[in-house]
């Protein structure tokens, strides 16, 4: 599995998402997803979005995931 799958997967399966992957390995990743779908949720439940949108891959293809789970205004990247 590739960063650039990852951050595929996750632009598909959550609203207003933007994704930043990286990895030396293909195997132990590190991700920021930014998603409006965020706002109003404690940080196990964005965890836990970000685990659902990339389904079956957690534990397999992608062995370790550290996640940065931020809406956009955490992230400093709103339009208002």
């Amino acid at each position: 599995m590739t960063p650039e799958q990852i951050q595929t997967m996750l632009v598909a399966n959550l609203a207003g998402c933007t994704a930043r992957i990286s990895s030396a390995d293909n195997t132990h990743f590190e991700a920021t997803v930014i998603s409006d779908s965020f706002v109003g949720k404690r940080a196990l439940q964005r965890h836990q979005m970000v685990y659902s949108a990339l389904g079956d891959k957690i534990g397999g293809d992608i062995h370790a995931l550290s996640i940065k789970a931020l809406t956009p205004e955490e992230a400093g990247t709103s339009g208002g």
